[in-house]
């Protein structure tokens, strides 16, 4: 394949980088003008920068591509309206309209949070209804979504689009902030962090990526991945604490996590200031998002390479190498 991948600086888009190159593919990455692009060079990625909220920036960018993996998003869990539909809804159209006519397959990178945060999806198929929830980062994602099926069927583009649950591994968010917030200030629970942690671990992600990537039968779907590990939030964050000799302290219920962060983003977002705690957050740690990966399982074949012990050993090993002075 010859590849084109947006987000190719990012903790996903590296990694799926990383594995395409391994296996003899061609990968162009997107960067922003000004990001840092060394690591990506030495390991054989063809840099071309520019911004996907500026059309002209990214001309010629799909040019002798034929499978573009769409990971380019805000990540962050605040912001406006407007912040997050300029680079998830805005950036991914001029995206779609630069390769059309260009390429074979459009993978766009959506998440669980397109089925709509602030309640339980445990179980939930690919086909469940989408709920808006006013969280800019769900809509926007909900939005994406029809945005890529519309255009793709509209131009007979082939499209699969990718829902994951929290990826986890070294470096990711899941552990590096986690392991960050412990070291600054006490961390408490939400509803007694009873919840399942709904991850995948990035290798598992990964693996059946490039399933849907290289499978016909992907053309036209949605598949969620999720590893469906037994571990809870509340263990979760007791395992990460430990590791730097932290604790989790108390526990806040949902609804209050949830009434909390709704005043602290109407506080801070205006100003441009991250809330203390956010509606998103308190999502995903107080509500089942263990969703059901049937069709990924029937459809691709695909089931979790890396089990639950032999990704918190890495995430283990990582830690200690990384915060040996911290403890």
């Amino acid at each position: 394949m010859k590849v084109l991948i947006t987000g190719a600086g990012g903790f996903i888009g590296s990694h799926l980088a990383k594995e395409l190159i391994e296996k003899g593919h061609f990968v162009r990455g997107l960067f922003m003008p000004n990001e840092k692009t060394q690591l990506s060079e030495n390991i054989g990625i063809e840099v071309f920068r520019g911004d996907l909220t500026k059309p002209l920036s990214i001309s010629g960018i799909t040019k002798n591509i034929d499978t573009v993996f769409h990971l380019a998003a805000r990540t962050l869990d605040w912001g406006t309206m407007q912040q997050f539909s300029a680079i998830m809804v805005d950036g991914t159209e001029n995206l779609l309209k630069e390769s059309k006519n260009n390429i074979s397959k459009f993978i766009y990178f959506s998440s669980v949070a397109a089925l709509g945060l602030g309640r339980d999806i445990n179980g939930f198929k690919e086909d469940a209804k989408r709920v808006k929830t006013n969280i800019p980062y769900c809509d926007t994602k909900i939005i994406a979504e029809d945005l890529v099926n519309n255009y793709c069927i509209r131009n007979n583009i082939p499209y699969t689009i990718i829902r994951p649950v929290n990826v986890i591994g070294p470096n990711s968010i899941w552990v590096k902030d986690v392991v960050d917030m412990f070291l600054k200030a006490r961390v408490p629970l939400i509803d007694n962090g009873k919840n399942p942690g709904a991850f995948i671990y990035i290798d598992n992600l990964i693996y059946g990526t490039l399933l849907a990537a290289e499978s016909e039968n992907s053309n036209g779907k949605t598949y969620h991945f999720c590893d469906h590990y037994s571990i809870t939030w509340k263990e979760y964050l007791q395992t990460i604490g430990s590791m730097v000799g932290k604790k989790t302290f108390g526990s806040v219920p949902f609804k209050l996590a949830w009434a909390l962060g709704y005043i602290s983003e109407k506080l801070f977002v205006p100003f441009g200031k991250r809330p203390l705690v956010t509606r998103l957050a308190s999502s995903i740690m107080g509500k089942n998002l263990d969703v059901d990966t049937t069709l990924a399982e029937k459809d691709l074949e695909w089931a979790s390479l890396i089990t639950e012990d032999e990704a918190m050993d890495r995430i283990k090993s990582w830690i200690k190498q990384e915060y040996k002075h911290d403890k």
